[in-house]
């Protein structure tokens, strides 16, 4: 089980994508330009790469946390959906789909967000934000054989962005990160676990394929948008 548990999300194209997107943070950061918006996330620049660099490696690792009986694809083939390709793990026989949660795509952001309620105090708007984009990425939300859910890769960035700003100009930054990655996690994943087993997944991976492009460009781009519109002072970042 440990050979396939572990893989890319994505084509080594589109996985290069974001490492490239990253590194361009990277450098903007270091050029302070990208500098003030981290802040009003309340995490230093420095804490910031690190969380998503860790999001990029982590979306390597899956941690199994259950089996569900069905059928399983057997073979590493590649998936399209909405013009992203996703990665379907090899594997000669199982059975049935093993549901895990991928690292990067969902335990790291829900630390993140976990830590950034707390920092805040914004319980009653988290929920709320979480609970919105929930819905509308629920209904985007598409069952996909072989991989098992997918949404469309910009619907939680445009969506999170949004309704940050809506909800709260002064903390858009931080909700827009908490409603953007929980929500997809809830909306796209775990309210679709019912639908896993009839997909044919050898894996199906909560934050990861099908969602992991959505929640890692969710914590940097709709971050900025929010933080852009922010017209508050950060609290001094950690």
């Amino acid at each position: 089980m440990g050979s396939r548990m572990h893989y890319l999300p994505l084509t080594p194209l589109l996985f290069s994508f974001l490492v490239f997107l990253f590194i361009g943070l990277v450098i903007l950061i270091q050029l302070r330009i990208l500098r003030y918006a981290y802040l009003r996330l309340g995490v230093s620049p420095g804490v910031a790469l690190l969380l998503l660099f860790g999001s990029l490696i982590g979306s390597y690792f899956n941690i199994p946390i259950a089996v569900l009986p069905g059928a399983t694809m057997q073979s590493g083939q590649i998936v399209d959906y909405f013009g992203m390709q996703y990665v379907v793990p090899f594997v000669v026989s199982s059975p049935g789909t093993v549901v895990a949660v991928n690292v990067g795509g969902a335990v790291i952001p829900t630390l993140m967000s976990t830590y950034l309620v707390i920092r805040y105090q914004l319980w009653l708007k988290a929920v709320i934000a979480t609970a919105l984009i929930a819905f509308i990425i629920h209904m985007m939300a598409t069952p996909v054989h072989g991989i098992g859910i997918a949404v469309p890769v910009f619907a939680p960035v445009v969506t999170t962005a949004i309704l940050a700003f809506l909800l709260s100009r002064e903390y858009a930054a931080p909700l827009a990160y908490i409603g953007g990655s929980m929500g997809t996690l809830i909306g796209a994943d775990l309210l679709n676990l019912d639908k896993i087993s009839g997909l044919g997944a050898p894996v199906a991976s909560i934050g990861g394929a099908g969602t992991f492009d959505g929640i890692f460009l969710t914590g940097i781009l709709a971050v900025l948008l929010a933080g852009i519109a922010s017209p508050s002072r950060p609290r001094p970042a950690w």
